[in-house]
């Protein structure tokens, strides 16, 4: 039996809470941290992402997701995103804080004590969130593996430039439309302000080229929101990496949201396969 307890909210660094959910088999053994990290304009129950956490717990892994604290959900609306003046607020910065508070929550905690096995602990990010839990992997000793499923390969590209940029910093604000929700979803230019101050803590190719623990790059050859071009980069930058292509996969390894079917799509169990295969390896 799967015990799965939702929007655990812990107190943020940044004002704001980090709603979280867990999945564990409730049998008194100790077990590997998951710890899964989602991407850019995306939260913790979007699509199969809850199918994935009852996978991951069923093979014997304590599962953990959140929402970055300022992806734009709040604690009594965790789907979606109703808070877009926190959206705008956010950086990767903030998401790295964010990730680190939750793994000290998860190290300190006496709710599931006897439930984890903090020695082995592992990051999974999806799109954005590959950045992020890469970047931590490379600066926080407590981590042990670390996996990307459609990870990003720089953040750098993806700041607007020319006329774009000077647009951005004469107005404050750039929108993205939000193609599933039609919201127009701010990045206040703090965001920008924050990577050139940080960029290279922020740079991927320093992090991925400095790690010291396994690292699985997990993509699908169909994604056009993140090209395959950029696994291969990661997978070039650390020769002790391993790369699995998921053939006609797309960025979501062929979900959507809503998902309302129990069992995660083939191209998505493809990956979860290979990442338990990993992890216990």
């Amino acid at each position: 039996m799967i015990t799965a307890t939702k929007n655990i909210v812990l107190k943020g660094i940044h004002g704001k809470p980090i709603v979280t959910d867990v999945y564990f088999k409730d049998d008194g053994q100790a077990k590997p941290i998951v710890i899964f990290c989602h991407g850019y304009k995306g939260f913790k129950d979007w699509g199969a992402w809850d199918v994935m956490a009852k996978t991951f717990a069923a093979a014997g892994f304590f599962f953990i997701k959140f929402n970055f604290s300022h992806n734009g959900g709040t604690v009594t609306q965790p789907i979606d995103f109703p808070d877009l003046e926190a959206f705008g607020a956010n950086n990767y910065s903030i998401e790295l804080d964010d990730l680190g508070k939750v793994i000290d929550w998860i190290h300190t905690s006496e709710t599931f004590k006897g439930q984890i096995e903090t020695q082995k602990l592992y990051l999974i990010g999806h799109s954005r969130g590959g950045g992020i839990v890469t970047i931590k992997a490379e600066e926080d000793q407590r981590i042990h593996k670390v996996v990307t499923y459609a990870g990003v390969s720089d953040y750098a590209k993806r700041n607007p430039t020319g006329d774009a940029l000077d647009a951005w910093r004469n107005t404050g604000v750039r929108y993205v439309k939000n193609g599933r929700t039609q919201q127009d979803m701010p990045h206040d230019y703090q965001f920008y302000e924050d990577f050139i101050a940080n960029e290279t803590r922020l740079t991927i190719k320093r992090a991925v080229s400095q790690l010291k623990i396994p690292y699985l790059i997990v993509h699908g050859d169909a994604d056009t929101s993140v090209l395959i071009e950029e696994a291969q980069d990661l997978f070039w930058w650390y020769p002790l990496s391993q790369l699995e292509v998921i053939p006609n996969a797309d960025h979501v390894f062929n979900t959507k949201h809503p998902w309302d079917k129990e069992a995660p799509s083939a191209a998505l169990k493809t990956v979860i396969t290979s990442t338990i295969d990993f992890l216990n390896s």
